[in-house]
C-alpha cells in the first residue's frame, strides 16, 4: 500500500491554510508547480479531489478539509518525534512555541524572560498572541508547542501545570463612592456597572465568576476588548472592572487615574490560577517542566507566585 509523504500532507496543509497556492508555496519554499503537483500527487494517491481550484481562490473540499486536520495532527507527531530527539541530548536547548493570551503577555512576560534567558539561555522561544480557544485549537493541531493559560478554563484532556496564583482588583473613578474601602466582596459591586471584555476572552468569565455573577450581568451595550481600553473607560467614569494582580504596578494602571481595591470572597481573595497547558503527546516534558520552575522563579517575591 502506498502512503502519503509527510511532504504532500506539508503541501495540503499549507494551502487549507494560505487558501492560495503562491502563498502556500512561499510557506514551504518550493515553487508553486512543485508544490501544485505534489497535491495532485496526493489526489491520485487517495482518489479523491481535495481542493476545490477557481481562477481567483482555492478552497479545501468537505473531505479536503477533514484530511487536513489529520494531516496537520500527523504532521505535529512527527515534529514531536524531533522534538523529543533533540530533547534527549539537551532537553533546556532548541526552539519551542508558546502561545499567551493578551491579558497576561504584556504584564508577565517582562518578569519571566529576563529569567528564562538567563537560565535557559540555549533555549529559543517563539511567542504567540491569541485569544484562549484560538491558542488550544493551534495546540491541538500542533502550530504550537504549549500555551501560557489562565485557569480555570476548559483545556480539553490536555496535560496542565499551575506555576502561578493571582487576586483579582475592582478598578474605580477616583470619585467612587467604594473607592476608600479597603476590601470588597461580590455583594457590595454595583454590577449595573461593571465593565469587562467582550466575549471570547476568559478574563470576562474569570471576572464574572470572581463576582459571582451570571454571564448576563454586564450590560450589554458596553463591552472592550483590550483590558488597557477597560482601564480608560473606568478613569472616564463609565463604569468600574476587575484587573488581574500582575497588571496592578504596570505602566497601564500606575498613570490611570483610578483607584483600585482589592476583591475577596468568603474563603479567600479571589482570583485566578495561571499555567502552562500543553498536548499529552508532547514529549519534551523536562524543557516544560524546567520552563514552568523558571517562570515560577521569576515571579519569587511577587503575591502570586507558587512553586511549580
Amino acid at each position: 500500500m502506498r502512503l502519503p509523504t509527510l511532504r504532500q500532507l506539508q503541501y495540503l496543509t499549507a494551502v487549507v491554510e494560505t487558501k492560495h497556492f503562491g502563498n502556500a508555496a512561499d510557506k514551504c519554499f518550493v515553487t508553486q508547480s512543485t508544490l501544485s503537483a505534489g497535491i495532485q500527487d496526493l489526489e491520485q494517491l487517495l482518489e479523491v479531489s481535495l481542493l476545490e481550484r477557481t481562477n481567483r481562490k482555492v478552497l479545501p473540499t468537505p473531505i479536503g478539509e477533514d484530511i487536513a486536520a489529520r494531516a496537520q495532527h500527523i504532521l505535529s507527531l512527527s515534529e514531536d518525534l524531533v522534538d523529543l530527539a533533540l530533547s534527549e541530548k539537551n532537553p533546556l536547548s532548541g526552539r519551542i512555541k508558546i502561545g499567551i493570551i493578551p491579558t497576561i503577555s504584556p504584564f508577565l512576560l517582562p518578569k519571566v524572560l529576563p529569567t528564562v534567558r538567563k537560565q535557559l539561555p540555549d533555549l529559543e522561544i517563539v511567542l504567540i498572541e491569541d485569544q484562549s480557544e484560538r491558542l488550544l485549537d493551534q495546540l491541538q493541531s500542533g502550530t504550537i508547542d504549549v500555551v501560557v493559560l489562565a485557569l480555570p478554563f476548559s483545556t480539553r484532556g490536555l496535560t496542565h501545570r499551575i506555576f502561578a496564583k493571582e487576586r483579582f482588583w475592582i478598578a474605580l473613578p477616583k470619585n467612587h463612592k467604594l473607592a476608600t474601602k479597603k476590601k470588597l466582596n461580590a455583594a457590595d459591586l454595583p454590577t449595573s456597572e461593571l465593565l469587562l471584555l467582550a466575549e471570547g476572552h476568559c478574563l470576562r468569565e474569570h471576572a464574572l465568576s470572581a463576582c459571582q455573577l451570571p454571564a448576563s450581568a454586564q450590560r450589554k451595550s458596553v463591552q472592550a476588548t483590550s483590558l488597557y481600553t477597560l482601564i480608560e473607560m473606568v478613569a472616564s467614569g463609565l463604569g468600574i472592572t476587575l484587573i488581574p494582580d500582575m497588571a496592578v504596578n504596570s505602566d497601564m494602571v500606575i498613570h490611570s487615574d483610578i483607584s483600585l481595591v482589592p476583591l475577596t470572597n468568603e474563603d479567600d481573595e479571589a482570583g485566578r490560577e495561571i499555567g502552562l497547558v500543553w498536548r499529552p503527546s508532547f514529549r519534551r516534558t523536562a524543557t516544560l517542566e524546567q520552563l514552568a520552575e523558571t517562570f515560577s522563579d521569576a515571579l519569587a517575591g511577587t503575591d502570586y507566585s507558587v512553586k511549580a
